[in-house]
């Protein structure tokens, strides 16, 4: 027997006067579990994570937490709490008078409070600091009593609006192991909406990625790496090289294109699988490009090319090696360890370069 997801969002809908923010949004969020929506600026995730909350209502479709409608409920009698991405911290109350503040409002005895706050501040591994002031804490202590303060409400779900985005660099990577570790310690539904895929696709059980309004694909961060649906998502999750051109032979799920430089490149189709004379988009990561000092037989290996090398940029455990076609002009980028036989490029050699055609992905481009 299937539990009831702790959220439902069904044919969700919100218009503001002029403009559809959330377009027939629909999906489940089950028990427990870690889920992000990513998407640019403006593609209607903090009015969908609003509407949840309750401080927006929809225009129309139906928004249910452990299987009841709260479409009627107001935002203080939904089982929900939020982290902002300011935190919303009370500089004139020290850390125990913050946590408890939600518990005050509903009534809770001064006894229970302090049990509560206690236990709280225990479980996000920062025991005993209910006297501290605000202004005596880490960013990344700052962060964690936000979510203490929220989760001593016991919420079914709790909603996260882009709680690492003022951070430093440093601490956001080391924030995203921590809210991770969080959330399997309280095992709640964390609700998180996010630009950085970054953040998406290290915590996230399932991601949402929305555009204009809709959700494009819902998938692990490995199903929406690796098998994206459409040429949105494949472009904007992960970093990969893109190429534009006409379809000249259709093989099964393979596709063959010239691209608008003149190059011959074959790719695994997304669907629907694009026909002879359409114009397509082929993408394919950084890491999935081969590199070779000796040319590829090009029999065997049909994306083969020469490559001019630009540039080579150390980025820590990886360096990326930015290459041009000397016919097209076309660039590549090609990411490599930091060890190996290509340690030594330099720009304006010639290299060498191919990839499998399964691990691209082509499809439609807009407006064929």
């Amino acid at each position: 027997m299937t539990s009831t997801p702790d959220l439902t969002c069904r044919d969700l809908i919100k218009d503001f006067k002029d403009f559809r923010a959330v377009d027939h949004v629909n999906f489940e969020v089950p028990q427990g579990s870690f889920f992000s929506i990513l998407g640019p600026s403006g593609c209607g995730k903090t009015t969908l994570l609003r509407m949840i909350a309750g401080f927006q209502f929809p225009t129309s479709g139906d928004l249910l937490i452990k299987g009841k409608s709260m479409i009627d409920v107001g935002p203080n009698k939904r089982p929900v709490s939020m982290v902002f991405q300011h935190l919303a911290l009370f500089p004139m109350m020290d850390i125990g008078k913050n946590i408890g503040f939600g518990l005050r409002q509903r009534g809770v005895p001064a006894a229970e409070i302090k049990q509560r706050v206690g236990r709280v501040l225990e479980r996000v591994g920062l025991p005993g600091i209910e006297n501290r002031q605000v202004n005596q804490l880490s960013g990344g202590q700052k962060q964690r009593v936000a979510i203490a303060r929220c989760m001593v409400l016991e919420p079914d779900v709790l909603l996260l609006d882009e709680p690492l985005g003022a951070l430093d660099l440093k601490l956001r990577e080391h924030m995203k192991i921590e809210l991770k570790a969080l959330q399997a310690e309280f095992n709640t539904t964390f609700v998180y909406i996010t630009h950085d895929q970054s953040e998406a696709l290290v915590m996230s059980d399932n991601i949402a990625v929305m555009n204009k309004g809709k959700f494009d694909q819902i998938g692990t961060a490995k199903e929406l790496y690796y098998e994206p649906q459409n040429a949105f998502v494949a472009g904007f999750v992960g970093d990969a090289n893109q190429f534009e051109g006409k379809v000249t032979a259709v093989d099964g799920p393979m596709v063959q294109l010239v691209t608008d430089g003149g190059l011959s490149r074959r790719a695994h189709a997304g669907a629907p699988v694009p026909t002879v004379s359409q114009r397509a988009r082929a993408f394919v990561r950084p890491e999935a490009i081969e590199l070779s000092k000796t040319p590829f037989d090009p029999a065997a290996h049909p994306n083969a090319s020469a490559q001019i090398v630009e540039s080579v940029l150390f980025n820590g455990a990886n360096s990326v090696v930015l290459l041009r076609d000397p016919k097209s002009g076309e660039t590549l980028q090609a990411t490599l360890p930091q060890t190996g036989d290509f340690m030594g490029l330099t720009k304006g050699e010639t290299i060498h370069t191919n990839w499998n055609p399964a691990q691209a992905r082509c499809f439609i481009a807009e407006g064929s």
